[in-house]
């Protein structure tokens, strides 16, 4: 059914703590673990609180989640403990994903919730709790090497892979960390959740930021950073006015539509400036990144990240693309990566993830956070302009 969760001693004797969303597959999760006679104790945080606030397709409810998070640890009999994050979430996750934006980035908020509320506070509470291992329903594997360490690897089910999420995990926290499910498909977590009799079988998986249950973020952003929708100028690569637009907040690097100008040519987004307030497009030729500058870089990969001037890796730019042959290499102006063939939309706030190889089950060597872009074809003072 599923391989063992490599601790030490019998299972009845090893105590796993779940962190248990409500969702089918941490739900899941703490099923397997339980059925395989581990003594589990679920956990969920408590991290927003929108009371009935929504209810629509695909978004998250926090008082639903934790309902079905209680229902399916009552099902499989475990304890269940709900903790109130709710301050901590905000501070680490929610005022930074809205200082992000307005600073014209696009955030990933939760790479951010897993470094500094799953895999930092909810890990030193099951540590506190007795417990030899946190597990998670993420769709990545954490495999033993020949020489003892751990590596985080991509998940069998490419199209559920979750590594991009995780790749601030530190090498300390892998030794404390499991993810049953990074070798199982979607379909197949489903069909357990019905072979173990779990209510929420066939609830949707949630699509949404999970403190934004409406899907709009910019509502979240004013009201935590009044005046980031103040409006601005949209203009071409050489400044000249072709637009005004309702704030930066509802703009990304990338896209196309809900411009709100004519041209005689396809207008994409290439950078915006969140001091002059300017969104800056041009042609879609005009996407084009070769190198990436990186902040808040982590290496979990073999030895250490600067032994090489540069080394070839493959690097995802966004969660929903493939990885991409590039140069990995640390200088006097931090680390960069060059793209072998180029990348299209590459966002500053984005994150970009390092990986050994392409395929299916390829390790996670680390990461950072994209701090500037240069393009393929780009002048001198628009580099600059970029990088400011």
């Amino acid at each position: 059914m599923l391989n063992s969760l490599d601790t030490e001693g019998r299972p009845q004797d090893t105590r796993v703590v779940v962190a248990m969303s409500g969702g089918v597959d941490s739900s899941v999760t703490a099923a397997l673990l339980k059925a395989e006679g581990y003594d589990v104790v679920g956990v969920t945080l408590q991290l927003y609180d929108h009371g009935a606030a929504s209810h629509r397709k695909g978004a998250c409810c926090a008082g639903r989640d934790i309902h079905d998070a209680r229902a399916v640890a009552a099902r499989i009999g475990i304890p269940h403990y709900v903790l109130d994050y709710e301050d901590r979430f905000r501070e680490a996750v929610i005022d930074r994903f809205a200082a992000s934006y307005a600073a014209g980035e696009t955030p990933v908020p939760c790479v951010e919730c897993n470094r500094s509320i799953k895999f930092a506070d909810l890990l030193a509470t099951a540590r506190d709790l007795g417990a030899q291992a946190l597990a998670t329903g993420h769709y990545v594997v954490n495999r033993r090497l020949a020489d003892g360490s751990r590596a985080l690897c991509r998940a069998h089910d490419a199209d559920r892979d979750q590594s991009y999420f995780l790749f601030a995990t530190t090498r300390a926290q892998l030794e404390f960390l499991r993810f049953p499910l990074g070798e199982l498909p979607k379909p197949r977590v489903r069909e357990l959740a019905h072979e173990f009799g779990l209510a929420i079988a066939d609830k949707q998986d949630s699509q949404d930021i999970c403190f934004v249950p409406t899907g709009r973020y910019a509502d979240v952003i004013e009201r935590l950073r009044p005046g980031t929708a103040a409006p601005g100028d949209i203009v071409d690569q050489s400044g000249r006015l072709l637009g005004r637009h309702d704030g930066i907040i509802h703009y990304t690097v990338g896209q196309r539509k809900g411009l709100g100008i004519a041209a005689r040519e396809p207008l994409y987004v290439l950078r915006l400036e969140a001091e002059t307030r300017r969104v800056v497009v041009g042609p879609r030729a005009a996407l084009a990144t070769r190198t990436i500058c990186l902040s808040d870089v982590n290496w979990i990969g073999p030895g250490a990240i600067d032994e090489v001037e540069r080394r070839e890796v493959f690097v995802k730019v966004r969660s929903t693309r493939e990885p991409r042959p590039a140069w990995l290499g640390v200088g006097p102006d931090g680390t960069q990566v060059e793209l072998i063939d180029g990348e299209e939309g590459v966002a500053p706030g984005q994150a970009c993830v390092f990986y050994d190889s392409a395929e299916s089950g390829a390790r996670m060597l680390g990461g950072g956070f994209i701090r500037s872009t240069q393009a393929v074809h780009q002048t001198a003072a628009e580099a600059v302009a970029a990088n400011v």
